[in-house]
């Protein structure tokens, strides 16, 4: 439009187009008219052409010719005859027989050409540009879904081991247990078709999980488990958080050595901090560190440039800090389809 509604017509005015309006009206809009359908012609239609195989290249090709030899018609047409004068002495002109207004025609002619040819071509690398994120984020959305169907029957075994266990022993808390089981088996459900569920959701799965856990522990095992959060409408990835703590409890827990397991969820301004302290225990258990690699990358999918992960072992404690810029429950729709 910049170009359409100044550019051209300011490069016109440097011709005296307004003489030749007086004289040649139909002449002037002619040129108008043809270099204006040369630049929408070139941006819609011979350009994208010129991209494509076979019959179109070829086609893209014709329009130029076919547009060149227009613009020779147009501007051959005589409007009148230079003669040259007392005033041309010592004037030497490169194209003796060419008039100003033919001038004025191929110069407004290259200018379009040029212009339009620009503008046609960025508009492509754009759309390849938008095509490439595009399947990008499809890339990325399927290797998530992977990662959570990773990491689901992972957590779950986990979790029926120790509902499991509580029944044997015949606990007091065995049905209590099996009712939170049950809230976070739909939890599991509900969240599986979501890309994202609000802070509350997954802090009240980590509690539950929390509670499970603590039911098997004997007194050598201290559990602390710290959520504080300003807005329970933030938005996080499902099951990902309680794959921390799961670790926690997998090899933070001796039946003979004392043990602490520190756990701190606290969400402030839309920056959720998170974090992990436990001692090792050797479990021998092949495969142990899944679920914190699959939750490492589906942090840097999901977050590429929004979260700060940081994990420290060093043999005798295990330590994870994690920090997220979260996303609000109205930008919901927005954020699902990246």
């Amino acid at each position: 439009m910049a170009f359409c509604l100044v550019v051209l017509p300011l490069m016109a005015l440097l011709f005296p187009v307004e003489r030749w309006f007086h004289y040649f009206s139909w002449y002037v809009i002619l040129a108008g008219c043809w270099l204006y359908g040369v630049y929408f012609l070139n941006r819609l239609v011979t350009v994208p052409a010129l991209f494509k195989r076979g019959a179109w290249r070829l086609i893209g090709i014709v329009l130029i010719v076919v547009s060149l030899a227009v613009t020779y018609c147009i501007s051959d047409v005589k409007l009148y005859v230079f003669k040259p004068s007392h005033l041309d002495n010592g004037i030497v002109r490169i194209f003796p027989n060419v008039t100003h207004h033919q001038e004025a025609v191929w110069a407004l002619f290259g200018l379009v050409e040029t212009f339009s040819f620009a503008v046609a071509l960025l508009v492509r690398s754009n759309e390849q540009s938008a095509r490439r994120r595009q399947v990008e984020a499809e890339r990325d959305r399927a290797e998530i879904n992977l990662f959570k169907a990773q990491i689901k029957p992972h957590f779950m075994f986990n979790t029926l081991n120790s509902l499991y266990g509580l029944f044997l022993t015949g606990s007091d808390q065995a049905l209590a247990s099996l009712e939170k089981f049950i809230s976070m088996i739909r939890y599991v459900h509900t969240s599986s078709s979501r890309n994202m569920v609000q802070l509350q959701e997954e802090t009240d799965y980590v509690s539950m999980y929390v509670d499970l856990q603590c039911l098997r522990l004997n007194e050598q095992t201290e559990v602390e488990l710290d959520i504080d959060i300003a807005d329970p409408t933030m938005l996080v990835p499902p099951m990902l958080l309680v794959t921390f703590v799961e670790n926690c409890f997998k090899h933070g827990i001796s039946p003979v050595e004392y043990s602490k397991i520190r756990i701190s969820l606290s969400e402030k301004e839309g920056i959720l901090h998170f974090s992990t302290i436990n001692r090792i225990f050797a479990t021998g258990r092949p495969g142990e560190r899944m679920g914190i690699e699959n939750c490492r990358k589906r942090l840097a999918l999901t977050f590429p440039d929004h979260h700060h992960l940081v994990i420290n072992d060093d043999g005798v404690n295990f330590k994870v800090e994690l920090q997220i810029e979260l996303q609000h429950t109205e930008d919901y729709e927005m954020y699902s389809h990246r």
